[in-house]
């Protein structure tokens, strides 16, 4: 049974703006009536597995950000679009995707992505808002869902293969067409299919999450029409996300009538989105000259607040070109302007970090922990820095005080196999290590690493219980995972 091109077509629906009179031709074809979504073909746990095995699936494809102030961000912004979505105790994970591409996504059990080259994109945090509770309107008017049940016969790691497979045809074409013919070769058929009406769905419920959460409505619409605008500058090199989600006329008149109720008012940008969207500028960026360049013209210029954000990301560009002695002082100015603002206390404690000075990086790191004791990012970033300072007990308990989110992160896994290797804790080293590979799809990495732990010496009944039930956990996976492929 052959994975048809259209099936591709109408699983890119997935992505932020595919609604379209195009896209409209392209979906023709409707699911089977399989009857309401009520969680009796995919329970919800079903569901929830289906999300990480997405999620891991794609760590084992494309880039995802590892920045702990990154993804803090970026999960502030989307756990507030969701406590003000019309489904406020859905679960979500929010993340980003480090491609230069235009796009964003919403997989199964609430996993939203969002592409570095969309957050640069965009000109204002409302916009960026748009998108992500446009995402957050698939997921809880339950269109992924649906498409799920209709491929109910499937085992969850075909599908988030699949589903993983799809997403990466949008990163990369030549890729993603290999991952799908060798689920071709499994003859797995996987049709996703939302119709213009979902989309127009998406946007309504998104534009009031926006509302509700304090942002601004006519956002939408405006950054559907630069994007419309943008297409005309890219001749035949449109990007895929543009050529398969064109965005219409049709659609910015009808989300710039619903915007237009809203009473109008001014939402100004936040400090934290400014300085986010100026580390990923600096993170992704090919050419660190024209970044600096970039960053270097605008001190001058603009708001206070973008003045500030300009040297903030002058700084990073020396940071990241290991120009530690010209970084120091950038920080440190910043630092003692503004001794409220954790980024700035943190790139300092950083740039001590990554320039070999231990003493001063620890003082710094622990100063920040005692400041912001709930801000998760300068946790993850101090428990780097106890380990570096051969101080592996303190760092984990610090990485056991994390909270349940953070805990779900590859780099959680990582740290704490490194703290237990320091501790001369092989097994829970290895078996840490084992939960890291397998977060981040490498599930064969994993079994080798729980085989190691197993034979390392004076192993208790306890610890031999669990890695017997991981072993034969991982085992399974990677059994399902052979048939997928």
């Amino acid at each position: 049974m052959k994975f048809k091109p259209v099936a591709i077509a109408l699983a890119l629906s997935l992505a932020i703006f595919s609604a379209s009179q195009q896209a409209e031709e392209m979906t023709k074809i409707e699911l089977p009536d399989m009857g309401d979504s009520s969680g009796t073909l995919i329970t919800p746990e079903e569901e929830k597995e289906f999300g990480e095995a997405f999620f891991r699936s794609l760590h084992s494809q494309i880039a995802i950000n590892q920045d702990a102030e990154i993804q803090q961000y970026i999960q502030t912004l989307g756990r507030k679009l969701a406590a003000n979505s019309d489904a406020p105790s859905h679960p979500f994970h929010f993340f980003v995707v480090l491609e230069n591409d235009i796009n964003a996504f919403a997989g199964p059990g609430g996993y939203i992505g969002v592409n570095s080259g969309l957050i640069l994109i965009t000109e204002a945090e409302s916009e960026l808002a748009s998108v992500i509770a446009h995402e957050i309107g698939h997921v809880t008017q339950r269109h992924l869902f649906r498409a799920a049940e209709a491929a109910g016969r499937l085992s969850i790691p075909t599908m988030a293969a699949t589903l993983a497979a799809i997403l990466l045809g949008t990163q990369s074409p030549a890729m993603g067409q290999a991952a799908i013919m060798a689920i071709q070769a499994g003859s797995v058929q996987f049709q996703i299919n939302f119709t213009r009406e979902n989309e127009e769905e998406a946007d309504r419920v998104g534009m009031q999450t926006l509302a509700n959460s304090q942002f601004d409505p006519r956002s939408m619409p405006t950054f559907f029409e630069r994007l419309q605008q943008s297409t005309r500058y890219y001749g035949q090199n449109i990007p895929e996300f543009l050529r398969t989600h064109p965005v219409t006329a049709s659609r910015i008149s009808d989300t710039r009538g619903r915007a237009e109720t809203y009473p109008y008012k001014q939402y100004p940008d936040s400090l934290a989105y400014q300085l986010t969207k100026a580390k990923v500028r600096v993170l992704t960026a090919a050419d660190d000259a024209e970044t600096a360049k970039y960053f270097q013209s605008r001190i001058s210029q603009g708001t206070t607040d973008q003045r500030i954000v300009a040297r903030y990301g002058m700084g990073l560009v020396m940071l990241k070109a290991q120009k530690f002695k010209e970084a120091e002082p950038v920080f440190q100015s910043l630092a003692q302007e503004y001794p409220n603002q954790a980024q700035y206390a943190s790139a300092l404690a950083r740039t001590a970090l990554e320039g070999r000075d231990y003493g001063a990086a620890l003082t710094r790191y622990k100063k920040l922990a005692e400041q912001y004791p709930e801000n998760e990012a300068i946790k993850l970033e101090y428990v780097s820095c106890l380990l570096k300072v051969n101080k592996p007990e303190q760092a984990k308990e610090n990485l056991l005080s994390l909270d349940a989110g953070t805990r779900q992160l590859p780099i959680y896994w990582q740290l704490l196999a490194q703290a237990h290797s320091d501790l001369k804790q092989p097994a829970e080293s290895h078996r840490y290590l084992a939960e890291y590979y397998y977060a981040i799809g490498q599930t064969q990495d994993a079994i080798l690493q729980i085989k190691l732990a197993q034979k390392s010496k004076g192993l208790n009944f306890f610890v031999s219980s669990i890695l017997n039930e991981r072993l034969n956990f991982f085992l399974i996976q990677e059994q399902e995972a052979r048939r997928a492929r």
